[in-house]
């Protein structure tokens, strides 16, 4: 018996299990929410929120599942692709990835960073 089972033997530790595992996942899935727009892992860490959710909720481990499933395909339709399709698809995301920051940094901050670059070349 685990360490999670002992404490949902009791009907109180279940439910401060549920409350903690809800919280402490709602947490790690906001920050990776926040962190998507950004360059680093947003995404890793949304995903890491939801298996923290998938250790008590069913819908979560469903969802999880799920999105490991299309993961998966996705990496092996890359690696099947010519290399000229595998960098087509690198530009378009750097290019979003970049757009996304560049309109994170200017709504959120004021800065201009395409005129921050062209101040710099003159």
């Amino acid at each position: 018996m685990g360490v999670l089972d002992k404490i949902r033997a009791n009907p109180t530790g279940r439910y401060a299990l549920k409350i903690g595992i809800g919280v402490l996942g709602g947490l790690v899935v906001a920050l990776g929410i926040v962190l998507i727009p950004f360059p680093g892992p947003g995404w890793a860490i949304v995903i890491l929120g939801l298996a923290i959710w998938a250790l008590e909720f069913a819908w979560a481990k469903n969802l999880l599942d799920f999105t490991k499933r299309h993961v998966q395909s996705w990496t092996h339709w890359i690696a099947r692709q010519s290399l000229g399709v595998r960098a087509i698809v690198g530009v378009v995301g750097m290019v979003f990835v970049s757009a996304v920051v560049w309109i994170s940094v200017k709504l959120s901050l004021g800065i201009d960073l395409v005129q921050v670059v062209l101040g710099w070349l003159d």
